[in-house]
């Protein structure tokens, strides 16, 4: 039977300042500082402009520094990218001891999302178990809200944000289910975060400076599983590793890469809000600028490639 006590250890762990249990995270390669590309911000505004809603954008190549960003610092709906910081909370507490990947769950009907659950977790009855590896990589990679409403549960999102806020993120929260940002959950849904920091914590767990490096490189992992690839990762050749996350609300489409290039890694954080296409459709306006976005980067810092989705492949979005 799952306990609720290991989260109130992590809550009073977190409060106290102690983090004795917790190995300290390493730093991750010498990335250069960030310097302003003002070819690539033409062609990324140029791209933008005429959307009928408003377009958050960071763009970086690691290795020379190279970027590009709209509105980088301005807060966004998370949609289902807030499953990213949940991660950590839960990689926090497997570090902290308090959980394991082979932790037996007992899920409850109460615990179901009204229908929105992946296949797994929409054939789960009451009483019937399953691990926690389980449950994190069907959050991750089917995106399933009953699983991530029930790991952010057992790890709470006032203890996700304790570590947000301690680690320099000032706009990434988690608002649902959480005391005290009923407010913010009105105004952005179940998380809000800004493109410049969700693109750095997908970096820093890459990187291995999140949690810690065996933590980090298991997320790393995990990160490369989606099942959701007709966006950004469309752009790209399959034979390329990308960690990544997707997200969809209404009048949100939304999607941060860490996409291991030939020629150097690079992060790309794409995300819309206030559109006025709210179709749950392939052609949705955010995805096909994700799509055109995620192309623009490829081109750029990858010229010699030569590859680009064959004739046809829209026919196999859904």
């Amino acid at each position: 039977m799952l306990r609720l006590a290991p989260a109130l250890i992590v809550l009073v762990l977190l409060a106290s300042g102690c983090t004795a249990t917790r190995p300290a995270a390493v730093a991750g390669p010498p990335w250069p500082v960030p310097r302003a590309d003002a070819a690539l911000q033409a062609r990324l505004d140029a791209l933008a402009d005429g959307f009928n809603g408003v377009v958050g954008v960071y763009l970086r190549h690691l290795p020379t520094g190279r970027e590009a960003a709209l509105r980088p610092d301005d807060l966004f709906p998370t949609a289902s990218i807030v499953k990213v910081p949940i991660l950590v909370g839960v990689f926090e507490q497997i570090e902290a001891g308090t959980l394991a990947l082979d932790t037996e769950l007992t899920f409850r009907d109460s615990l179901r999302y009204g229908e929105d659950s992946g296949e797994l977790f929409a054939q789960l009855r009451d009483s019937s178990t399953v691990y926690l590896h389980s449950a994190v990589e069907q959050m991750l990679a089917a995106s399933d809200n009953t699983a991530s409403l029930w790991l952010q549960g057992m790890v709470t999102g006032e203890a996700i944000n304790a570590w947000l806020a301690a680690e320099g993120f000032e706009g990434t929260r988690v608002n649902s289910r959480t005391a005290g940002r009923r407010g913010d959950w009105e105004r952005y849904g179940w998380g809000q975060t800004t493109p410049r920091e969700m693109a750095e914590l997908v970096r820093r767990i890459v990187d291995g400076e999140a949690v810690s490096p065996a933590a980090d490189l298991e997320m790393h992992r995990l990160l490369t599983r989606t099942h959701y690839d007709d966006e950004a990762i469309a752009a790209l050749p399959p034979s390329v590793q990308v960690a990544s996350k997707q997200g969809a609300v209404s009048q949100s489409r939304s999607e941060v890469l860490y996409v291991h290039a030939p020629s150097g890694p690079y992060l790309l954080m794409v995300v819309t809000k206030e559109q006025a296409d709210t179709r749950y459709a392939p052609d949705n306006a955010g995805y096909d600028l994700i799509r055109a976005v995620s192309r623009l980067a490829w081109e750029t810092f990858e010229p010699g490639a030569d590859w680009t989705p064959p004739p046809g492949s829209d026919r196999f979005r859904f």
